[in-house]
């Protein structure tokens, strides 16, 4: 239902607010933002389809077809589901070498990958597909401990390429070229030491949510799921894995407030690297709840999820308990993947909303590199196709987001730097260890492609039911994000018994 430019899809509460209102973090109100379309026509042109991503593809297949025929990256080129990985032996035999004639066998490469001289890439930019070309060369050198190799490379990309530029491909090769280059000294020194700006992080990633869909998508495919669970309960539990700011919740506390039946008495337990943030965003949570009237207790853990002990978090007899996690590629925000999953089955929660992105971590550098590549390039082709070039918060997400997460995955991700194996889809590890999938609600839908309609449909986002029970959004042809919903089996059973 549309009111005065509001939605409103439950018990008449505004889940998703006018357009021309924003996020005050001052007071902590959720008020939703419409993008309006860039007029510079510039940032990124030529994008009727999956531009930057299908440069990546053909590239790919033409290197592995003439250099490695052996690596197992040639599954990983999946854009509808989770890529498929290899091991950590499945590596190229040989390095392609760079002769002095270097840049014109690329573009030769380029048109043999245009099958048969296709219009569509005979018309793409001979400096950034030349770039990308490059740059797989660089890291085909890394996979094989060619680091010298790699560190030519990676001089001559450094340049070439700036993450100003107007070309989606230059500002993607840019910053790749940045994460291979801490990978390279990492190897060399043998230190692996991020620092992480929780702050800046938490600025950028309020930036995104109002730039891009993907953090809304996740935002309220999650509260509507948790709110169907809380149906009737007068006391319930929340635990955000990694609540950064806490974006999402004055949203689900204002429909709470203003249920029906009455409002529940509300716990949240918030989990992040920082005291100071997990506190201010404890204090902003709490003043909100106090002006609805809402009964609210917030508790701050600043410790990862999986190296806890599960008296810590206070589960309370009597309580609807529900886990958060919308999973990024900025940092490891819960520690060991095997310890998380004992965990959770430890808690039986009621609910888990989980929000996927759509690459795996693990497996060899050269199969992480090619996945993130072609990940990461249909997420700078959504940025370019709404921002201008010289857009300010184009760079912010960019700079402080998206080559983090690129950094995270090249320079630092990876089983064999982490210590830690990784699950490569959490979707999968949860029914193989006893949670049942909730099958996504018609209201989970509606809210989604409400939040989608906040876009104009010529940007090329997309929503997706898979499976019947999970909701996928991408940009073209590539799936970005995917949201699921699960609950353990003894609070399935008890949910049962109840009734």
């Amino acid at each position: 239902m549309i009111k005065g430019g509001t939605f409103q899809l439950v018990h008449g509460i505004d889940l998703i607010p006018s357009h021309d209102q924003q996020w005050d973090y001052s007071n902590f109100e959720y008020q939703g933002i419409s993008p309006k379309p860039s007029s510079d026509q510039t940032s990124c042109p030529n994008l009727e389809k999956n531009e930057l991503s299908m440069w990546v593809e053909h590239v790919t297949k033409q290197l592995i077809e003439d250099n490695i025929p052996e690596t197992s990256t040639n599954a990983s080129l999946q854009s509808d589901s989770t890529m498929a990985y290899g091991d950590d032996e499945s590596r190229p035999r040989k390095a392609p070498r760079r002769s002095c004639t270097a840049e014109q066998q690329q573009l030769e490469q380029a048109d043999q990958c245009s099958n048969g001289g296709s219009k569509e890439l005979s018309s793409l930019n001979d400096h950034g597909l030349s770039l990308i070309t490059l740059l797989f060369e660089c890291a085909v050198a890394i996979s094989l401990d060619n680091l010298g190799e790699a560190h030519r490379m990676l001089l001559e990309l450094t340049q070439l390429c700036s993450p100003y530029a107007s070309s989606c491909a230059e500002r993607v090769v840019t910053y790749f070229s940045k994460a291979m280059a801490s990978r390279v000294i990492n190897s060399w020194l043998g230190i692996c030491s991020p620092l992480i700006n929780q702050k800046q992080v938490h600025c950028a990633f309020h930036v995104f949510n109002n730039v891009s869909p993907f953090v809304k998508f996740a935002h309220f495919t999650s509260n509507q799921a948790i709110l169907e669970a809380f149906h009737r309960r007068d006391r319930v539990h929340i635990i955000d894995l990694d609540i950064m700011q806490g974006l999402q919740w004055p949203a689900l506390f204002h429909i709470l407030a203003t249920r029906i039946d009455g409002p529940p008495h509300v716990r949240m337990t918030g989990m992040g690297a920082s005291m100071e943030v997990l506190a201010e965003t404890g204090k902003q949570l709490s003043n909100f709840a106090k002006r609805l009237g809402l009964s609210f207790e917030f508790h701050p853990v600043p410790e990862k999820f999986g190296y806890m002990d599960l008296s810590v978090l206070q589960v309370r007899q009597g309580e609807a308990l529900a886990v958060h996690w919308l999973q990024h590629s900025l940092y490891d925000a819960t520690g060991p993947d095997w310890r998380t999953m004992k965990l959770l089955q430890g808690l039986a929660p009621r609910v888990i909303t989980l929000v996927e992105q759509d690459l795996a971590l693990g497996g060899s550098f050269l199969d992480r590199f090619v996945n993130s590549l072609h990940y990461y390039s249909a997420m700078f082709d959504s940025l370019g196709a709404f921002l201008p070039t010289d857009d300010q918060s184009r760079h912010k997400v960019e700079h402080s987001l998206l080559y983090r997460e690129i950094n995270n995955i090249l320079a630092i991700g990876g089983p064999a730097r982490s210590g830690d194996d990784k699950f490569r889809q959490w979707r999968s590890e949860l029914a193989r260890n006893g949670f049942l999938q909730v099958p996504m609600s018609g209201n989970a839908m509606a809210q989604a492609q409400l939040i989608l309609n906040m876009f104009p449909p010529a940007h090329g986002y997309g929503l997706v039911q898979g499976d019947g029970s999970c909701l996928r959004l991408g940009w073209k042809d590539t799936s970005l994000f995917t949201a699921s919903v699960w609950t353990s089996s003894q609070a399935s059973s008890s949910s049962s018994s109840s009734r």
